[in-house]
């Protein structure tokens, strides 16, 4: 299978051939699959449609089971469609050179002042 590729801000979806065997089940909060939240903005990166995905836990690493199409939203970015099969779910790193330590990306909005 060619890998499938999907982003949303600093969000990624690959898409799997199967679950690890020792995944734990998510259960929605609210209504909805939270996927990832922002540190500065407390936005969230999350799946409304509960009755079309299960969502999975190993290690700390997301795994979504899709059944049927379903749509990722967030409140600054384009909704995106992930298609029925197994997603697994990442947070773009970077690494500080610096510091010599790796980091999940996020990014600071500022207001443009005129």
């Amino acid at each position: 299978m060619e890998p499938i590729l999907k982003v949303q801000g600093d969000v990624y979806f690959v898409k799997t051939e199967e679950l690890p065997s020792w995944v734990k089940l998510v259960t929605p909060r609210g209504g909805r699959y939270v996927l990832a939240r922002g540190e500065a903005t407390g936005h969230a990166h999350a799946i409304e449609d509960t009755e079309n995905v299960t969502l999975y836990e190993v290690n700390g690493t997301l795994y979504l089971k899709v059944d049927n199409p379903v749509t990722v939203v967030h409140e600054e970015h384009k909704p995106i469609n992930l298609e029925p099969g197994i997603w697994r779910v990442g947070i773009q790193r970077e690494y500080d050179y610096f510091e010599l330590v790796y980091r999940n990306v996020y990014h600071i909005v500022r207001p443009i002042r005129d």
